[in-house]
């Protein structure tokens, strides 16, 4: 059973972000060509740099907590498993804050955006793209870092 430890924590992952689409909606895998874009990059890149680096004998697995299914470039099924899960598990948790929070990016359709509480050009009372002014701790808020000013 050891064989399987890679995909039980990637299964893991992926059971722990599973309330935040079905409670929150947070609607990540209802839009699958903008996860998809998003997880393109990702996979393109650190595949890349896996195949690499095993290539040149800088990096190996455990054969005994992977199961043994080797893509092109001797790269494990488990390790291509995990540069999909870790983002999904991310993008799921960063859309979970911003759906608390009613954070917007714009992409968002006028309907997602729509506020019961706005009046005419108000912001309503998630402070909208407001964030960074909205009190204590602003500069950590979406897109602030340390140091930053609201």
């Amino acid at each position: 059973m050891r064989h399987l430890a890679y995909l039980a924590v990637l299964a893991g992952c992926l059971l722990g972000t599973a309330p935040l689409e079905l409670l929150l909606g947070t609607r990540v895998y209802s839009r699958p060509r903008r996860l998809i874009l998003t997880l393109l990059p990702v996979l393109v890149v650190f595949v890349g740099w896996d195949v690499y680096a095993i290539s040149a004998g800088q990096w190996t697995f455990d054969p005994r907590h992977v199961t043994g299914i080797r893509l092109p470039g001797r790269l494990p099924l488990d390790e291509v498993l995990f540069f999909i899960v870790v983002p999904v598990c991310a993008i799921l948790t960063l859309e979970a804050v911003r759906v608390v929070r009613g954070w917007t990016v714009g992409d968002e359709s006028p309907d997602e955006c729509a506020d019961p509480t706005d009046g005419p050009g108000g912001t309503g009372s998630s402070g909208g793209a407001n964030v960074a002014g909205a009190g204590a701790g602003a500069g950590a808020g979406a897109g602030g870092g340390a140091g930053e000013v609201g």
